[in-house]
């Protein structure tokens, strides 16, 4: 009988212990985490990490109006949409006397106008979208303005990005006009000048746009800085060009949706990412642009001076962060269906 007791126990007190180990559920865009900062979370943690991904913040959106309990812990909302989602009560307020490591964040990235106070969110990683090129076929000092993408002898080799923000906020810059223009007027005018554009499109990609132009579909295009620098590890001729009317910034952050699980890992992983040998390494590997201070200072020089990654502050002073648009994604939405269609 003792036996039998001793081998049961050896069978169930380890499942049990399983059973119990902690889990933080992750919701993060593709390919925006070093695998091994996971394991090293669940290493140092002991808190398993079920980990998903999307590819465009109307997804997450979706997913997160649906689910109102027992959802994800940790989620990675561009500006405008942490603005939107606060708005609509989605997003737990974060207490910050569990992030330790707050701060080691970029304070000129704080208390900005989609999140006073950074009261819903941290800053994670952040960057701009302007003109992709391959030197190869189109030259450097060609290339000044948005306005150049329309230039027909770019004909099937443009690349736009999969996202009806970036697309709109770029052609509506080039018009003169905000980003962030609210008037249906400047959208209709801004799709008008897209439909002029869609026949030199040779793909919308903002899953990897690097991609298309490592494989020589496309010579031009609007591109995020990070996939860039990304891309220039394979192929030093993919450059990035900063429009005489400006780029489009934006910053991912990190939050706590109000249908969280499990509040207490969802702090820990979100600390565990401000710790700067973390933030420093998912820079690395990402390519995009560190919202930590501390953690980009320790960069090797060629990363922390490329200007893809890190413009100027002439080139920030002449951008624009994107912001919310509140009932006017309306319009956006219904002239971006329009533009895939036709």
């Amino acid at each position: 009988m003792k036996k039998i007791m001793v081998a049961f126990l050896l069978v169930i007190l380890p499942a049990l212990a399983f059973g119990a180990r902690q889990e933080v559920y992750v919701f993060n865009w593709t390919d925006y985490i070093d695998p091994d900062v996971i394991k090293q979370f669940e290493k140092e943690t002991g808190i398993r990490v079920r980990y998903s991904t999307y590819d465009s913040n109307e997804a997450l959106f979706a997913k997160l109006k649906i689910v109102k309990k027992d959802g994800y812990d940790v989620v990675f909302p561009s500006t405008y949409f942490v603005e939107r989602m606060r708005k609509l009560n989605m997003l737990k307020p974060m207490d910050k006397t569990k992030l330790t490591n707050l701060k080691h964040i970029n304070p000129a990235l704080l208390n900005k106008p989609y999140d006073p106070d950074n009261t819903y969110s941290i800053p994670y990683m952040w960057g701009s979208s302007a003109i992709g090129i391959n030197v190869r076929s189109v030259k450097e000092k060609d290339i000044t303005s948005w306005n150049d993408l329309w230039n027909p002898r770019y004909k099937g080799k443009v690349l736009l990005m999969d996202d009806v923000r970036e697309v709109f906020a770029m052609t509506l810059r080039s018009l003169g006009y905000s980003g962030n223009d609210r008037d249906e007027a400047h959208i209709r005018k801004a799709y008008e000048k897209l439909l002029k554009l869609k026949p030199s499109v040779k793909v919308f990609n903002s899953d990897s746009p690097r991609q298309p132009f490592l494989n020589n579909e496309v010579v031009i295009g609007q591109i995020w800085g990070g996939e860039v620098y990304q891309a220039n590890q394979e192929n030093p001729d993919i450059r990035l060009v900063y429009p005489k009317e400006g780029a489009v910034f934006w910053a991912d952050s990190m939050a706590i949706p109000a249908s969280v699980r499990n509040i207490d890992a969802a702090y820990r992983f979100i600390d565990f990412l401000c710790r700067p040998d973390v933030a420093k390494k998912n820079c690395e590997f990402i390519g995009y642009a560190t919202a930590n201070l501390t953690a980009q200072n320790s960069l090797d020089v060629r990363t922390r001076s490329h200007k893809a990654v890190y413009p100027d502050a002439e080139v920030l002073k002449r951008g624009e962060f994107q912001a919310d648009v509140g009932e006017a994604m309306l319009v956006y939405e219904k002239y971006w269906e329009l533009l895939k269609t036709q």
